[in-house]
């Protein structure tokens, strides 16, 4: 008998009745969906790319719904690990930047017309995040009015606090301040300086604050990754496209560079600079 055989010795075999691995994992369905109209090399790259960030958003967004619930309720120490591990995520995200980036523009371009207009500007997924975050544009729901479900959930995003939100208001109930989140919006959080302020007597005796501490550099460390993996995007669209438009209309690489100038926790950074 083989060294495999032995070593596989009383394994299952028969899954006719049972729920095997690819039965559990949907591997039918995940495996099965690739463009068929893209007959190129390199399409198979590019769907999975976006396949699997998809899949990953999917998770991102499960982490951080539960984190903001355990933030409302008071109970850091779970949203903490949360939070780190969507910032792991993000990093998981950024390294697949790296394999896309094996992709020339001669390989691009032998495949984009099968594109048409889909652009990952169109992911619902990932402006829920955004939306999570506290980087809200009211108007953009607008591209998901076609897909029910999508559009409902955005929608119903908007309706309550982003997880900022209610960061900012457990700070304040902690340091005994009138809360400054405001309502939810339609818009992107704007900076407040009463909320640096107590960010700052945070950072200033962090042995007294630890939790909020702790929860203020949870929240760096986010959108530490997220701001790279943002970048990381840009510098692959460019190498692979230029300055072209995007498939979905967007000015590209401009539109892009344009978005790493946003801040999603802007006292958290703003903050630094006064202590």
């Amino acid at each position: 008998m083989s060294d495999f055989g032995e070593a596989s010795k009383g394994a299952k075999m028969d899954f006719a009745r049972d729920k095997s691995y690819g039965d559990y994992l949907g591997l039918d369905k995940i495996l099965t969906v690739e463009n068929p109209l893209d007959m190129a090399h390199d399409g198979l790259l590019f769907i999975i790319q976006h396949q699997t960030s998809e899949l990953w958003m999917k998770l991102v967004i499960h982490e951080l719904t539960a984190a903001r619930r355990a933030i409302v309720a008071g109970d850091l120490q779970p949203a903490f690990k949360m939070l780190s591990r969507v910032a792991r995520i993000f990093e998981q995200l950024n390294s697949a930047w790296d394999v896309l980036r094996t992709m020339t523009p001669s390989e691009y371009t032998a495949f984009r017309p099968h594109l048409g207009a889909s652009s990952g500007f169109q992911s619902y997924q990932y402006r829920l995040i955004e939306y999570l975050l506290g980087n809200r544009n009211g108007s953009l729901t607008k591209l998901h009015e076609h897909t029910p479900a999508p559009h409902e959930a955005l929608r119903n995003e908007m309706a309550q606090p982003s997880l900022y939100q209610v960061a900012i208001d457990l700070l304040a109930d902690r340091l005994g301040a009138a809360r400054l989140s405001g309502d939810p919006g339609q818009t992107a959080w704007q900076a407040l300086p009463q909320v640096q302020d107590l960010w700052q007597k945070v950072y200033e005796d962090p042995a007294t604050h630890w939790e909020l501490y702790e929860l203020a550099e949870k929240l760096v460390d986010l959108e530490d990754y997220f701001r790279r993996w943002r970048f990381n995007h840009v510098t692959t669209v460019e190498r692979i496209i230029g300055f072209k438009r995007g498939t979905g209309g967007t000015s590209g690489v401009a539109y892009l560079r344009k978005m790493l100038e946003v801040e999603l926790f802007p006292e958290l950074w703003h903050v630094r600079g006064a202590l």
